[in-house]
């Protein structure tokens, strides 16, 4: 490991402990703070992420969270209504800039969210986790507001599977790891570089370009860091994270959209083949099943028209 990546390590990472609450709030001030989930066909747990969020970091003793969203990315389930009925708002992600259309992907909905909502700081909180904690939205937003030299906090934590401890992140371990160590070792010390619950200061996100699909968290992670610098990206170890995971295949595409992303950032080039084939066993045998990898990036916010007339209004 890098000499400046140990001395980081020292520097940028906390233990949500190392900031209680009082402390966080006490730094606020006239800072508002928003909190973003995507949100895909997560009825059973988008309505107890938002309830706790909502009685934990919005009363009148802990008012740390002042907008609390969740964007439907075209959900054919109670999604909406569930967290409707929570207490968050509510977004279609197909209303939010509709002259721009909207393509699938996880990073499509984090940047619509920044038209939708107002904070100075912003908070992505995945919608899929179980046993939710407080810890993840205060642990990451506290260094943001405790530490102007600090831009970008990602949340560091277990991740069993299933009753096994520490084997999950798999395309973490198998991708996006050796990706950064050998093309960026500078980011070698976070260690959830794919996690999605991660704040960052509007003002950073909006100057980011972001992958619309599976590759957004890689890649507002390498483009931060050649944004602000290493020593403005921190992360906070918040326990444990406990969601749903997907099948080898569900992965494989996941993989091959990091990677693809990853490419992008190295070389800036033109991709000869952009599509994925994997396997999955018929009633002739094996049959191929080809995919498209996410090959499209939004820009930066600020270079949209309505954001910037948004802002002046």
């Amino acid at each position: 490991m890098l000499e400046e990546v140990e001395r980081w390590l020292d520097r940028r990472s906390w233990s949500v402990a190392d900031r209680p609450l009082e402390r966080i709030l006490a730094a606020k001030r006239n800072t508002k703070v928003s909190v973003v989930l995507p949100a895909l066909n997560e009825e059973a747990t988008v309505g107890d992420i938002v309830a706790v969020i909502r009685r934990e970091l919005m009363s009148e003793a802990v008012p740390l969270v002042d907008e609390l969203v969740v964007i439907d990315s075209g959900s054919t389930d109670r999604t909406a209504e569930v967290a409707a009925a929570a207490g968050a708002r509510v977004v279609a992600r197909d209303a939010i800039l509709p002259r721009i259309p909207a393509v699938p992907g996880k990073g499509e909905v984090l940047w619509r969210s920044l038209m939708v909502t107002s904070g100075d700081v912003v908070c992505f909180v995945d919608a899929d986790l179980r046993d939710f904690s407080a810890d993840f939205v205060s642990g990451i937003v506290g260094p943001l507001l405790t530490d102007p030299d600090v831009d970008f906090v990602k949340a560091m934590y277990d991740r069993p599977f299933g009753d096994t401890p520490g084997q999950g992140g798999r395309v973490t371990e198998l991708v996006a790891r050796p990706l950064l160590n050998l093309h960026w070792p500078r980011l070698a010390g976070f260690v959830q570089p794919l996690g999605g619950e991660y704040a960052a200061r509007r003002s950073l996100l909006e100057r980011l370009p972001f992958p619309v699909g599976y590759g957004v968290e890689l890649g507002l992670l390498v483009d931060a860091l050649h944004t602000v610098g290493l020593d403005a990206l921190a992360q906070v170890d918040v326990g444990v994270r406990k969601h749903r995971h997907q099948d080898g295949q569900a992965l494989g595409r996941m993989a091959a959209a990091i990677y693809r992303t990853a490419q992008l950032r190295l070389s800036r080039g033109h991709l000869v083949r952009p599509r994925l084939t994997q396997f999955e066993r018929g009633e002739k045998g094996f049959e191929p099943r080809t995919y498209d990898v996410d090959t499209e990036e939004r820009p930066p916010m600020a270079e949209i028209t309505e954001y910037a007339h948004r802002r002046v209004a």
